[in-house]
């Protein structure tokens, strides 16, 4: 029942990349872009360099929602 950017965990490598429209994308940029909620956010282009530097007015925000990967509901 888990989906989105944390994958499915339904041990099926080939629909780790559904979409929020069901689909199935072969590459990360093309599923990571799929997930953007703000016109704000700009659309990555495969294989950033440094995404740091490229996003570095990000970083407190990318922060914020990579803790919520080491809380306790992924524990």
């Amino acid at each position: 029942q888990v989906r989105g950017l944390c994958g499915t965990y339904n041990w099926n490598q080939q629909d780790e990349f559904t979409t929020p429209a069901g689909d199935v994308e072969t590459g990360v940029t093309a599923f990571a872009n799929k997930y953007r909620v703000s016109g704000d956010c700009p659309a990555l282009v495969p294989f950033p360099l440094d995404p740091c530097s490229a996003f570095a007015g990000r970083r407190e925000l990318a922060e914020a929602a990579c803790a919520v990967l080491h809380g306790p509901a992924f524990q």
